[in-house]
């Protein structure tokens, strides 16, 4: 495979995807992010391990994808339980090779340095584990303040964290915070309008880091399985239409490269669901018109985080039409027919295949010729391709295997699902 891709970007775009958690409450990482930045500044650290601090603080939270937990990490200083998201986020960061490294920052960034200190952890390690913490505690509790101006909110922030100096955080970095916090200008320049434009402005100024294409089947992976963990009703899902993906590109005769490029888009193509609540995507009745379209907003997001991530073009369109059908009533676009490719329409048909073999909320899973004949309804309406009906229903046995073998889910992304 060709095709490389900046590391900058995809570390921005999905962390734009981890913002979407918190639905009102969002840039929750940047913030962090930007925070972590500018005291490693103070401490005088070069540009490579300020990179370092910038992305663990954007990507720190990797590990929470569900609404209830989130709201928990801005409405509670501390909780038990709180380190269950850490050791998920550290799991799955250390599948992407280039940022493992960073793994163990994101494990530890909730432990008391009380606790962390006694720990036999490299000294950087919990150092910079336990900054990330208290930045990340000075947003949540600038968050818990409400609408108030943040001019107001900051000293009671700052005696808390003072406060919490020696038990929750070193007692030198508390020091640091205060220094670098003490003028007005730290806290304005967490407002989204400044946030938003440093982001650019020192992406825009960073140098390129290429990936290949094989880490970013790991980055997709990685993403994917956070998606999917967000309910046990979407356990796996998008690795299951990844596979299904695959296999159905392979069948139809699609290059390597093409198989490759449908896997990864399969991967990430819920991706915008992190941003429906719990409640809704758990509902077990119908959904009322207000929450059927915070549904609808899943497969546009997508498509903004991708596409904001230059050399996965096509991979964006076709992640993000997964809902569009022939006759030009799906959703977000409204493509049809002769807009929608063979591999936006390999997903769209692998998706809702696996998304049927799956129990939901309000239904149990469907059989695999219940779930044939339902395939056979789409197509027949012109929602659905019927020659990749049919082509699923030639291999029926194999797609449902495909869709459903967790075996299947743990190996090595860019082995081909059906070898």
């Amino acid at each position: 495979m060709t095709v490389s891709i900046d590391l900058g970007q995809a570390i921005h775009a999905l962390s734009d995807a981890l913002d979407l958690v918190g639905v009102d409450h969002v840039l929750h990482g940047k913030r962090v992010g930007f925070m972590a930045l500018l005291c490693g500044e103070a401490l005088g650290l070069d540009p490579r391990q300020l990179d370092d601090l910038f992305h663990v603080g954007l990507l720190h939270d990797c590990g929470v994808s569900s609404t209830q937990t989130h709201r928990f990490l801005i409405q509670e200083l501390d909780w038990k339980g709180v380190e269950f998201h850490c050791v998920k986020g550290s799991e799955l960061l250390s599948r992407f090779a280039p940022l493992a490294h960073l793994a163990p920052i994101v494990r530890y960034h909730h432990t008391h340095w009380d606790v962390l200190n006694a720990l036999n952890i490299p000294q950087p390690i919990a150092r910079w584990a336990n900054l990330i913490y208290l930045v990340d505690r000075v947003d949540a509790l600038a968050a818990s303040d409400g609408n108030r101006d943040i001019l107001l909110t900051r000293h009671d922030i700052r005696n808390t964290i003072q406060r919490l100096r020696g038990s929750f955080f070193a007692p030198d970095l508390v020091a640091l915070f205060l220094d670098v916090s003490e003028n007005e200008a730290f806290w304005l320049r967490l407002e989204t309008r400044y946030l938003i434009r440093f982001i650019y402005e020192r992406e825009r100024k960073t140098g390129v880091v290429p990936i290949r294409f094989a880490e970013l089947k790991q980055l997709a992976l990685m993403f994917a399985l956070a998606v999917d963990a967000k309910s046990p009703y979407t356990l796996e899902h998008s690795l299951g239409t990844a596979r299904v993906g695959r296999f159905l590109a392979e069948q139809a005769g699609l290059s390597p490269e093409t198989r490759d490029k449908i896997e990864v888009a399969a991967l990430l193509h819920d991706l915008g669901k992190l941003r429906v609540p719990d409640e809704v995507l758990e509902k077990p009745g119908p959904l009322t018109r207000a929450e059927r379209a915070v549904i609808q907003h899943h497969s546009f997001e997508t498509y903004q985080i991708l596409s904001g991530i230059t050399g996965l073009e096509d991979i964006a369109l076709w992640a993000a039409y997964h809902h569009e059908k022939l006759d030009g009533r799906g959703y977000p676009f409204h493509r049809r027919d002769g807009e929608l490719t063979i591999e936006a329409r390999i997903i769209a048909v692998a998706d809702v295949f696996q998304a049927l073999a799956q129990p939901r909320p309000y239904r149990q899973p469907l059989p695999p010729v219940h779930i044939l004949e339902m395939l056979r309804a789409f197509a027949q309406d012109h929602h659905l391709d019927s020659d990749l009906v049919e082509m699923i229903g030639r291999h029926l046995e194999t797609c449902w295997r495909l869709a459903m073998d967790r075996s299947v889910a743990e190996r090595r992304p860019g082995t081909d699902a059906a070898a």
